[in-house]
């Protein structure tokens, strides 16, 4: 059953902070008394890697769900390449976009928020015939959350972003690991704001303001 509101968090890049990002979200709206559940329609990592600290742990902690209910084991890849590519060099067979759209299940009981994490940046492949942007076509979310970092090269990449994801979708811009010191970051943000007319919210600090976007309020 999908959920009231669907949202899709987005990268400018690998390790700019999504899962942080989105568990920070998904433990801002439960304590404000919101249903929530999270899916991550495939990740990869390094087999040395603390399985409480990959992507769908990370997440299932913070909506309180299991690991595997997050993301299914068999699209769990343990090869620190993109998706598809780790699938390859793993022998386990090609999958596509309508795949793993086709496998996310929500709980019977509707939630008032579902999470969807893609996988490192908005063009990175996610299946063999597509990326997070035909992620975004293929669920029509309610929200993006495109998450970037706060420094150097942030305009540059949140401009390549925006400009690739569909258009008539609201998106978010979550500037991350913001510090409200650092004169970079508040130009970076004040730009991004004022001369592109993006939505703007810095994180840490404005978990609140971006729950309440998200929820639609």
């Amino acid at each position: 059953m999908r959920p009231e509101r669907l949202v899709v968090v987005v990268g400018t890049g690998t390790d700019v902070g999504k899962t942080w990002v989105s568990a920070r979200l998904l433990a801002t709206l439960r304590a404000a008394g919101v249903t929530v559940a999270a899916r991550k329609p495939a990740q990869s990592f390094s087999p040395g890697d603390d399985p409480a600290g990959l992507d769908a742990a990370v997440l299932g902690a913070a909506s309180g769900e299991p690991a595997a209910t997050v993301c299914r084991p068999r699209r769990c890849y343990e090869v620190a390449m993109a998706p598809p590519m780790a699938a390859d060099v793993l022998g386990r067979g090609r999958f596509t976009m309508a795949e793993l759209v086709g496998e996310l299940e929500w709980p019977r009981t509707r939630v008032e928020v579902g999470l969807v994490e893609s996988a490192g940046g908005v063009r990175s492949p996610l299946s063999h015939d597509g990326d997070a942007v035909a992620l975004v076509d293929a669920l029509a979310p309610e929200i993006v959350l495109l998450v970037a970092d706060a420094g150097l090269g942030t305009l540059n990449a949140v401009r390549l972003c925006t400009g690739a994801l569909p258009g008539g979708v609201q998106v978010v811009t979550v500037v991350n690991r913001y510090d409200a010191h650092d004169e970079l970051h508040v130009r970076n943000r004040r730009w991004l704001r004022e001369q592109d007319g993006l939505h703007v919210v810095g994180l840490p600090g404005e978990e609140s303001a971006l729950a309440e976007l998200v929820r639609g309020r």
